[in-house]
């Protein structure tokens, strides 16, 4: 069998894995103008690296926004088109080693899926994300570079931004640590620094996913929460999901590879 390449076409970058033998080869990100030139860069950068020839490659697994402007074969080599959904669900399976679980996927929205062996089933989402980092990072900071705003997050203070039970009770209660969020953004001082707004946005963003997974999973036998994308790589987000961890009996993983989710499970949807 010779090469499979796993393409999770995003909005903005595109993922690539190589497959031999159902054996990970390496992995690649690129971010470029458009859809189709980052894809079709991620193949030929892939192939440069990894020091393998396009003869090589039997098949491309496409999946993501960007895969739907591709109709015809690639380079004439056999092409499938993977339902998103599907590759975001196998690739956590994949990553984990698991027999079930939910994963979600957070990009620009925030995907929730649960998979398993038998069944892949896509629960719902939610249109908070990796988009609405950078919107409102626009609007309040001026500032649209994620690698920016991560850089000013490193040093704020949700003291200033968001307002925590403590600051609303008068004791403690068994079923609510008063170091909980009451309200995210609800305690913003006019002294707030740009690092404080940073963070105070990340930590929404983290808390909103980290609550819908946890509502997702109150009726179901799934105890593991496998999160994936670029988002899920931030250290503000090992922090938040590290204290649902510890107020929930849930296990939020983070794998290695945790951007490349998608493109794996697409990969390995293709025989």
């Amino acid at each position: 069998m010779g090469i499979i390449l796993g393409i999770d076409v995003g909005g903005s970058t595109t993922k690539v894995v190589g497959l031999r033998d159902r054996k990970l080869i390496g992995t690649l990100q690129v971010k470029a103008a458009d859809q189709i030139t980052s894809l079709y860069g991620a193949i030929g950068n892939f192939l440069r690296e990894h020091g393998t020839k396009l003869n090589e490659v039997s098949s491309f697994a496409l999946t993501g926004v960007g895969a739907s402007f591709i109709d015809e074969p690639i380079y004439g080599i056999q092409t499938h088109k993977i339902d998103e959904f599907l590759a975001v669900g196998y690739g956590a399976l994949q990553l984990t080693g698991l027999e079930e679980v939910l994963a979600v996927s957070m990009g620009t929205g925030t995907a929730f899926v649960r998979a398993g062996k038998e069944a892949v089933t896509h629960i719902g989402g939610s249109g908070v994300g990796g988009g609405t980092v950078i919107g409102l990072a626009s609007l309040l900071l001026g500032k649209s570079d994620i690698d920016v705003i991560l850089s000013l997050a490193e040093y704020g203070r949700l003291e200033n931004i968001d307002l925590f039970v403590r600051d609303i009770i008068s004791h403690e209660l068994p079923s609510l640590e008063s170091s909980l969020t009451a309200s995210n953004f609800g305690k913003i001082k006019s002294t707030a620094s740009e690092s404080d707004i940073a963070l105070g946005i990340l930590n929404m963003v983290f808390q909103t996913a980290g609550m819908l997974a946890v509502f997702v999973l109150r009726n179901d036998t799934i105890r593991d929460i496998v999160m994936t994308g670029m988002l899920s790589t931030f250290p503000q987000a090992k922090e938040t999901f590290l204290r649902f961890q510890k107020i929930t009996d849930l296990n939020f993983i983070i794998p290695p590879d945790a951007v490349f989710a998608t493109a794996l499970g697409a990969a390995h949807c293709v025989e």
